[in-house]
């Protein structure tokens, strides 16, 4: 399956959007937390997972994609979340707390929702894929069309909520696409030594559905995977597992030492930062001019300044209502 040239564009400014956000949000998140780092302080508390260098799993998967489709997505969200569309004004607003959020201000960045486009997001490891599958039965029972996605990283892979939702997607034959996240580290363990197979789209064969690794975070790649099994399901022919090997250049948190990774691994890993891999190979292929490349950087800028300064000007939501939307 062959991308168009809208396609190939459409990823890489999303790509670009999400990496300017993420930085954006670093260098934000770092205010009033020095030189002595609480989480506490700053207009973004609590933890913060930046998604740096995995952008090629979220836009190869969700160009696919449809608004109609359902996905669920991880504790470090926000690549997906601007390619499945989220509205990103609120988005941003979300992860300050703010009364003009997706939620309100009550989940931060781990808890995005937007229903407009069928997106969720959990902190909780494995969380989204019981729900994707439950979205895929409700489509059936009610003759919709649609599919869903349930991103997960690694480390899920290991979880019962894994081998749950892959057997019940099986034996439903629904059409679920699971897409693993594989950045090599469970917070600080290495995958190698937490996982018993070197690749967990072996694991599919255990359900007897496809099972698809996608080496070197290639987002051509990624696109050419994700068509066929997304092409699948909507066909009818079931679920789909897909290992995306992809690297996770940030720490697993804003604050995180990183102590744990061998020498040189995050040089290494920084020389293959994905956006600009992908930058020079659109332009090789004459899909991309430096013109162009000027213009899609400025304006997915310009998109990230705009939702940061909508959300710094926007209010707290009052006290009271944190007592509202909660079930008694």
């Amino acid at each position: 399956m062959q991308a168009t040239t809208e396609q190939y564009l459409w990823m890489y400014e999303s790509m670009l959007v999400s990496r300017h956000l993420e930085e954006t949000i670093e260098a934000i998140y770092m205010e009033g937390k020095k030189p002595v780092f609480n989480m506490a302080n700053g207009p973004i508390p609590g933890e913060m997972h930046l998604s740096n260098g995995q952008e090629p799993c979220a836009v190869g998967v969700c160009a696919h994609l449809r608004p109609t489709d359902v996905v669920t997505a991880t504790h470090r969200p926000h690549h997906i979340a601007i390619a499945k569309g989220v509205d990103l004004k609120r988005m941003v607003a979300e992860i300050f707390g703010k009364k003009t959020g997706l939620s309100g201000g009550r989940g931060g960045h781990m808890h995005l929702f937007d229903p407009a486009v069928n997106f969720s997001c959990s902190g909780i490891i494995a969380e989204g894929m019981g729900p994707a599958v439950g979205a895929a039965l409700s489509r059936r029972m009610q003759n919709k069309e649609g599919v869903a996605v349930a991103f997960l990283g690694e480390g899920a892979a290991n979880q019962g909520a894994f081998h749950e939702s892959l057997n019940l997607a099986a034996v439903w034959n629904l059409p679920v696409v699971f897409v693993i996240e594989d950045n090599a580290w469970g917070i600080s363990v290495a995958k190698n030594t937490a996982t018993a197979v070197p690749r967990n789209d072996v694991r599919a064969a255990a359900y007897d559905i496809p099972g698809v690794f996608v080496p070197d975070n290639d987002p051509t790649a990624v696109f050419e995977a994700a068509g066929e099994a997304v092409e699948r399901a909507r066909a009818g022919g079931g679920p789909t597992l897909i290992e995306i090997q992809t690297y996770r250049l940030a720490g697993h948190f804003m604050g995180d030492g990183e102590d744990y990774r061998p020498a040189g691994e995050k040089e290494a890993l920084l020389a293959k930062d994905p956006i600009p891999r992908f930058r020079d190979r659109l332009l090789a292929d004459g899909v991309l001019t430096t013109d162009q490349d000027g213009r899609i950087t400025a304006r997915a800028q310009a998109l990230v300044d705009e939702a940061v300064t909508f959300a710094r000007e926007s209010d707290y939501p009052a006290p009271e209502e944190a007592l509202e939307a909660v079930f008694v």
